[in-house]
């Protein structure tokens, strides 16, 4: 590997752990260990914490505390929002797009295989824009449907307009999830005014702990529970809950909201710099999705779309990794797959060309994006 130190431009897979975050969860590793359904001191104590963590989060979100339900994390939390809505309410069709996370599109894909659930897919343009006039369609013709779209998209960066699809689904009395994984914690969202019955997060993409998340479920559209067990989380999830881990949640959701502006203006003036110093290194560059879009994107992701290179080809990211360079070809779920990306596939993009996306977090310099461009004209020297 390169002598210099080694640079992580992969914060859509994960974030690292903000130390305040950790500081705030060693006690409960240590010595405030208690099992929070104890009835002894050692588990009042873990309670006591864990509900004032979930407090936390509601005020955060502008949500009533029982609304919110810790989970391992963003899958366990779109399964359970997915598998209880069409559980409880009887439904019978489901609605989602090509380009959702695998945690999404591979229970529907199931739950249509398995229990003759219809399944439609939304179409989506060369962009990644999805079919807004279709999904009215679809809803007009078969009302109380399920709808599950993300609200960013964690490849291509994508924006979607949750609070337009929540009116759509309100208007059409159908239950609407949203996976918004990649945006808890980069923007604000006030539950009282988006009409969404159901969302998840996972505090390891805000500078978190991996393995802990939580699903916000409406009060007024409850569901059945995906894991049963000890009656834990008000009977909607069975299971010890993680107590450090909700713990450290919790703190990383505060400092996200504490300074979320000046944030995501830090990190927004990194990733426009990245975009633009890129452009001009390597001439034939172009952006996957509406990555490079600033108004219609994610700010912490960039979907860079390399042209082909002889001294490159299908190597790019291990020429990137040698020099100590940390990115990824897409979601970091599927690094093992030999298939490529699913969302790059249903854009239609040029197999011919090497895809790589930068994602951005707090901790990234204009100074290592030099590095990063450097790396890249080497490589992309004749």
């Amino acid at each position: 590997m390169n002598e210099l130190a080694s640079l992580y431009f992969d914060n859509a897979a994960t974030t690292s752990l903000d130390e305040r975050v950790l500081e705030e969860m060693l006690p409960y590793l240590k010595s405030n260990f208690g099992n929070p359904s104890s009835a002894h001191s050692h588990g009042r104590d873990a309670r006591a914490a864990l509900e004032k963590a979930r407090k936390k989060i509601a005020g955060l979100l502008n949500v009533s505390p029982g609304e919110i339900i810790f989970t391992s994390g963003g899958t366990e939390a779109d399964n359970m929002a997915i598998c209880g809505a069409i559980a409880t309410y009887d439904i019978k069709h489901i609605i989602t797009s090509p380009i959702e996370h695998h945690a999404v599109l591979h229970v529907a894909e199931q739950l249509a295989e398995k229990q003759n659930i219809k399944l439609s897919l939304l179409d989506c343009d060369k962009e990644g824009r999805l079919n807004m006039e279709q999904l009215t369609k679809l809803l007009e013709s078969e009302p109380n449907s399920l709808v599950s779209l993300m609200h960013g998209n964690n490849e291509i960066g994508n924006l979607n307009d949750i609070n337009k699809i929540a009116d759509l689904c309100e208007r059409h009395n159908s239950y609407f999830h949203s996976d918004t994984v990649q945006t808890m914690g980069h923007y604000p969202l006030d539950l009282k005014t988006i009409p969404i019955h159901s969302l998840s997060g996972s505090a390891h993409k805000f500078h978190g702990p991996k393995g802990v998340g939580f699903i916000y479920i409406n009060k007024n559209k409850k569901i059945d529970p995906l894991i049963y067990g000890g009656g834990q989380e008000r009977s909607f999830r069975g299971g010890t809950e993680n107590v450090a881990g909700i713990i450290a949640l919790a703190k990383a959701l505060e400092l996200s909201y504490e300074n979320q502006a000046s944030h995501a203006e830090e990190i927004l003036a990194v990733k426009t710099y990245f975009r633009d110093q890129i452009i001009k290194a390597i001439l034939g560059v172009t952006f996957n999705g509406l990555s490079a879009n600033l108004d219609e994107s994610l700010y912490t992701i960039l979907n860079v779309s390399f042209p082909p290179s002889e001294s490159n080809e299908g190597m790019l990211l291990f020429h990137l990794d040698l020099n100590g360079i940390s990115v990824s070809g897409g979601s970091a779920c599927s690094s093992g797959a030999q298939l490529g990306s699913h969302v790059l596939n249903a854009l239609g993009t040029n197999p011919g060309r090497e895809n790589v996306r930068f994602s951005f977090s707090r901790f990234n310099t204009k100074a290592e994006v030099d590095r990063v461009i450097k790396t890249l004209t080497d490589l992309y020297l004749p």
